[in-house]
């Protein structure tokens, strides 16, 4: 940093004495996130001796990212780059390990490519009209299963592409926006022909196939309508005489369809009733498809699961979860639901896939201070191997945060755990100025694992606290990972619950020395954002606030956004059958109370929190004129935002506004330093 005036000067002077560097390392910088290079598509072959994995990384010139591919043997050695720069999407082994499968557009269309995994070039295999959805191997790797979208006639399609494509919202296929149902094929690697399986017309949201190839599981909706996921219904297709039958007709979402290995079950996700009225973590249930009888296996549930694997036995399934701030993986015995820890790693560790007989794992870790990198182990006996190690200059140069879960009582006795980051190179007994961090969802958690995304990450708490701030990250009530009750807690208690939950946290670290009260910043992205304008119209204790993404008036955001979880759990009702509760709720109706400085940031062409609600805001306060406010729109951008431009411009603005505002700094930014 350059000394810009002497409140700087001064400001500089005292920061650098209480937070000396330390082995030479140097704080965070918004270049660094921008630098971080994630790890993804990870895949074991079915032997366990080879993973596959990719790198992204940033492309500035092209303001936006580029990804390479690897293979590297299992027990660790060299990575070998594969496939090309054209990459692709969808990558899978065949059953047998000879081929890896993957997707990639043609004429801006996606076809399914091959390549053996021997070495050698990708070759073109499909040549569908459309192009490929989803897909999965059969069992007996002679036949690729895949969805695809029902195409136009080409007289149809002329007329479409000249201008006669009005949508007509929520019929047929169409939600907010054009869309086009979905249906089944089969391809065959051996002819290269493809066969349709079904001629309905549905919307998928997962499928597999049984081990004998004959039968397809699957998750669709007949419908479009974006707040209502509880018409995800369970479906099975017979590849033989290409017969559909429904097999669940309720009120809740079912997910994650797979067949047991006998292929006479399959499990799958689903609430705890068949109203999804019941706001829980979600439960694992077994059925039989021919007769239709199932069954809930009944556990213990704390919160999100994935990657669901049976064991070849059938008598039990691997799968992550989320256990308050740290994930690992568990093993569940389907006859009793018995659940034990097969790792128990503090931080998180994330199983990617498992060789065919479930022997060998691939997976990943990262906890506060350790980016995620990929390793491999044996399932009985766990003895990790290091794969990768994608970012090794953020241990070597860059002075990170402590953090540590903290935990305190809140309304009604509730206890709330927290993630409470501290500089590196704190001294005890200083007191610090802190901003509070809103996790989204409002079933999201924050956990103890590092990673990056363009938007806010765990690599801009490390930022901050590399600019001398305590971070404080609370899983408030609304939360996953601490089991229904937690979950539950947010119903009726929109806004104020989750304020006191915050606040007493806050209170409790100004009570232990570590917090300068009079130096209190919020933000939050997403539904972060609606707590963050909710807070500040509750309280005037925080200099300055972000709110990135939000939504402050439930009324108007019913139809334009995703807000199905007010009506059916959080609020009840609707605007026009509950009006008193959805305005209490909103931030706009007690907006007249923000003194707060609010900075305010959302993608142009946000349709999960409509970008109007931003707007409404800002247009608010600055009309009151009581608090500083400033609204930045990020073209392009969705609900995420992925331009690394506008990326470090907002965080860069946002770093500017905190400085300021709470601590009386005219901040100059970073000078960006290409890595």
């Amino acid at each position: 940093m350059k000394r810009l005036s002497v409140v700087l000067f001064a400001a500089l002077f005292t920061w650098s004495t209480l937070f000396a560097q330390t082995d030479g390392k140097r704080p965070m910088t918004v270049d660094d996130r921008l630098a971080f290079v994630e790890i993804g598509n990870i895949l074991l072959s079915p032997d366990g001796d080879w993973v596959f994995y990719s790198k992204t990384e940033l492309d500035w010139d092209r303001n936006g990212k580029k990804t390479s591919y690897y293979m590297i043997p299992a027990n660790g050695g060299e990575a070998i780059q594969y496939i090309g720069e054209a990459g692709g999407e969808s990558f899978q082994f065949s059953p047998d390990g000879e081929y890896l499968s993957f997707i990639r557009p043609v004429d801006d269309k996606g076809q399914l490519f091959l390549i053996p995994t021997s070495g050698g070039e990708a070759i073109q295999y499909s040549d569908h009209k459309g192009g490929i959805g989803s897909c999965n191997w059969a069992p007996n790797g002679k036949q690729i299963f895949f969805t695809a979208e029902e195409q136009l006639s080409d007289e149809e399609q002329k007329e479409h592409d000249l201008g006669a494509d009005p949508i007509f919202i929520d019929e047929g296929p169409n939600g907010k926006n054009e869309g086009r149902w979905e249906n089944f094929w089969v391809f065959n690697i051996e002819t290269k022909r493809e066969a349709r399986i079904t001629n309905e017309g549905f919307l998928t949201e997962g499928f597999d196939i049984s081990p004998d190839g004959n039968r397809i599981v699957f998750v669709a909706r007949k419908e479009n309508r974006v707040n209502e996921p509880f018409r995800a219904e369970l479906y099975l297709a017979d590849v033989r005489t290409k017969k559909v039958k429904r097999l669940t007709d309720n009120n809740a979402p079912e997910s994650n369809p797979l067949w047991a290995p006998d292929g006479k079950t399959f499990i799958y996700r689903a609430p705890k009733r068949e109203d999804f009225y019941d706001l829980t973590n979600g439960y694992f249930w077994i059925m039989n498809p021919d007769t239709g009888k199932k069954r809930r296996i009944e556990s213990e549930y704390y919160g999100f699961t994935s990657n669901i694997t049976w064991m070849p036995d059938g008598k039990s399934v691997l799968y992550n979860e989320y256990r308050k701030s740290n994930q690992n993986l568990y093993r569940m015995e389907i006859s009793s639901g018995k659940v034990a820890p097969v790792t128990n790693e503090t931080g998180s560790l994330v199983t990617y896939a498992f060789s065919k007989d479930r022997k060998k794992m691939v997976y990943t870790f990262s906890d506060f201070n350790t980016p995620k990198d990929i390793y491999a182990s044996s399932v009985k006996k766990f003895k990790p191997v290091r794969l990768t190690d994608a970012n090794p200059w953020i241990k070597e140069k860059i002075l990170l945060g402590k953090g540590q879960v903290i935990s305190w009582k809140s309304k009604g006795g509730m206890k709330i755990e927290g993630l409470f980051y501290l500089p590196g190179d704190y001294k005890k007994g200083t007191k610090l100025p802190l901003i509070l961090y809103i996790h989204g969802g409002p079933q999201g958690v924050f956990s103890n694992k590092f990673e990056c995304y363009y938007s806010a990450t765990t690599m801009d708490l490390h930022l901050y606290t590399g600019l001398g701030y305590a971070i404080l990250a609370p899983n408030v009530r609304g939360s996953s990972g601490y089991g229904d009750e937690l979950l539950r807690g947010l119903i009726g208690e929109v806004g104020d619950g989750e304020y006191i939950d915050q606040m007493t946290g806050i209170d409790k670290l100004i009570e232990e020395g570590y917090v300068d009260p009079d130096q209190l910043g919020i933000r939050g992205s997403s539904w972060g954002g609606v707590s963050t304008s909710y807070t500040i119209t509750q309280t005037q204790r925080f200099k300055a606030a972000t709110i990135e993404a939000g939504v402050t008036n439930w009324a108007a955001e019913v139809g334009p956004g995703f807000s199905f979880d007010l009506g059916l759990w959080y609020i009840g009702g609707k605007p026009w059958s509950n009006p008193e509760e959805w305005r209490d709720h909103s931030s706009i109706t007690h907006v007249e109370n923000i003194t707060t400085p609010a900075l305010i940031v959302h993608g142009g062409e946000d349709q999960t929190s409509s970008v109007g609600q931003s707007l409404m805001l800002f247009t608010a306060i600055k009309d009151i004129g009581k608090a500083p406010v400033r609204y930045i729109k990020l073209p392009r951008q969705g609900h995420d935002i992925v331009e690394p431009r506008l990326s470090r411009i907002m965080t860069i603005e946002e770093v500017k506004w905190m400085q300021k505002y709470i601590r009386g700094i005219e901040w100059e930014p970073w000078k960006r330093i290409k890595k």
